[in-house]
């Protein structure tokens, strides 16, 4: 039964609720927020300014199929198995039409499809992965009556790319299995994505754009899945529900060359994660957990984890908290991938911070 949340309830609510971009505030360096660059490449931001003459007419039916005949041949795909999003966020925020009785989500994890799920009264299980084991994923540890399974992959902010089959294994008759994959791109050679994986009943796979293309602002992706289940996702949609310049970024960012491009920009992101890895691995006091995703999570001293956030928020640098998310707490911190001084400046302003806050 519905009810009024009281005020722990809405704590924990605004808890998931919170989001990297609360910390990146103007002027800061930051780390907080896992968007590559200022903004899309040239050659896309001449697409999107192309689309602006039409902007006095509604988005059209023609342009939404040519949005999904794209994204369908990217990934092997019939059109049918294509939704075009305004971003998966608004994937998340139709979840409930699914009507799940009992929906299970990989902790940590993105916490946007938790809120969504709770704020509609749905029942939700935390399924919580350990830092002993490398936040491996063990599909047995899903209740058999969760009838809506969310996982990320790579995880946010564990940056863990589980194998596809453990992933596949969660599957079940009856079931949704929601494979949140908005980082997948920005792994080389996608080696784990479940996007072209037409033949696994029930699989529901939520794509973005935002961050390779830094498109954030924008809002585009699109969700994979049979045709039926897109049916019952969309339904409480309202007319036209991803703008003009939206559909030509879905478009523009699932040509063969678009792909080609952010494969290389995958691989040159790769090699700067292993080198950021290494920088503040050798910070006296900073654990860097394993991963491959756009992001690091940092683990600092017990204790000391609020402190050294504020002293870097002093310093001019915004990294994400960690205690927002289930499963991890204050002493640990997210930070994005950036270039080599930003990330010099980070390990020196860190190492400051650790040295002068005493647990």
């Amino acid at each position: 039964m519905d009810h009024a949340p009281d005020d722990k309830e809405a704590d924990g609510l605004a808890a998931l609720r919170h989001h990297g971009d609360v910390e990146a505030e103007a002027g800061l360096l930051d780390f907080a927020v896992n968007v590559q660059g200022d903004g899309p490449p040239v050659w896309l931001r001449e697409r999107l300014a192309a689309t602006l003459n039409g902007l006095g007419r509604y988005p059209a039916a023609t342009h939404d199929a040519r949005a999904r005949d794209a994204v369908a041949a990217r990934h092997g795909r019939r059109p049918d198995e294509v939704l075009v999003l305004a971003g998966s966020a608004e994937g998340f925020a139709l979840l409930p039409a699914l009507r799940p009785q009992l929906a299970a989500v990989l902790h940590p994890g993105f916490t946007e499809p938790e809120a969504v799920l709770r704020s509609a009264g749905i029942p939700v299980v935390r399924v919580l992965t350990d830092e002993s084991d490398g936040h491996r994923l063990h599909p047995g540890a899903v209740p058999a009556e969760a009838d809506l399974v969310v996982v990320g992959n790579p995880t946010n902010p564990t940056a863990v790319l589980h194998p596809a089959a453990d992933v596949r294994a969660l599957a079940a008759p009856g079931r949704v299995l929601l494979v949140d994959e908005a980082f997948a791109d920005a792994v080389p050679g996608e080696p784990e994505s479940l996007a072209g994986a037409a033949g696994v009943p029930g699989l529901l796979v939520f794509r973005s754009l935002t961050k390779t293309w830094a498109l954030a602002g924008l809002r585009a992706g699109y969700a994979l899945g049979e045709p039926g289940l897109l049916a019952r996702l969309a339904a409480p949609r309202p007319p036209w529900p991803v703008s003009t310049p939206a559909l030509e970024a879905v478009i523009a960012c699932s040509e063969p060359w678009a792909v080609s491009e952010s494969y290389r920009a995958a691989e040159r992101l790769a090699a700067a994660r292993a080198e950021q890895a290494a920088v503040l691995a050798a910070v006296p006091g900073v654990t860097v957990l394993p991963g491959r995703a756009p992001y690091l999570l940092l683990r600092l001293p017990e204790g000391r984890g609020e402190r050294v956030r504020a002293a870097l928020r002093d310093a001019g640098i915004a990294v994400r908290r960690g205690d927002t998310f289930p499963g991890i707490g204050p002493d640990h911190v997210r930070v994005a991938v950036r270039p080599a001084p930003q990330v010099a400046r980070l390990a020196a302003a860190l190492a400051d911070a650790l040295e002068k806050v005493v647990a």
